[in-house]
């Protein structure tokens, strides 16, 4: 949907109406088939990688989003949720490519996203244990969601109940031929941690 990488001439490319086709097609056809309520959708309008990006995510993310709030409308039921992720990419000093906005401008974009749209709202991107109570808190989502540190973190759940330390991620494992390294390898609470304070109840 980006205008950085699409390049079509046909009725999938040019205008945002163009762009944002293929992807209503898409979620209509899977939401016929299985039901609107069982459909979810993430995008991720304001991240800069590998070339695709946009030169307005915030008008292509509304854009989307008013087209699939006509089609709920439409089909009568909600979809279960729209993931937006946000291209907060620093974790632990690691930062991915791509030159991105300041963190007020990227809460700005994502307030505008999950005030616009009609319905569930996850969002993702870098989130600490803080960072995403305080996203719930604000109104600023229904529900966060982690990728990275679950992969690092096999009991994240428990982890961010506890408000216990996370483990750290290595990158160089993340897309590897070896079943065990950076796979099941990461260790989950053992007995040392029982005593770690329960500050939360997430």
């Amino acid at each position: 949907m980006k205008d950085g990488i699409n390049d079509r001439t046909d009725e999938y490319g040019g205008s945002l109406e163009n762009r944002c086709k293929f992807i209503l097609q898409v979620v209509q056809a899977v939401s016929a088939a299985i039901g609107a309520e069982r459909v979810g959708l993430r995008i991720s309008p304001a991240i800069d990688h590998l070339d695709a990006m946009d030169s307005d995510p915030r008008s292509l993310g509304l854009a989307v989003i008013e087209r699939l709030n006509k089609l709920q409308f439409k089909l009568g039921s909600k979809l279960a949720y729209l993931h937006v992720t946000q291209p907060r990419y620093t974790t632990y000093g690691q930062t991915e490519a791509g030159a991105h906005g300041s963190e007020e401008e990227v809460a700005q974009l994502m307030k505008t996203w999950r005030g616009a749209y009609v319905g569930t709202f996850i969002c993702s991107g870098g989130y600490t244990r803080e960072l995403g109570l305080q996203a719930v808190v604000q109104g600023d989502a229904d529900l966060v969601a982690f990728g990275r540190h679950f992969i690092s973190n096999p009991d994240l759940v428990l982890r961010l109940k506890l408000n216990a330390p996370l483990n750290r991620y290595v990158r160089a494992t993340f897309y590897t031929h070896d079943p065990v390294v950076g796979y099941t390898d990461y260790p989950s609470l053992d007995k040392g941690n029982v005593g770690v304070e329960r500050l939360s109840r997430l």
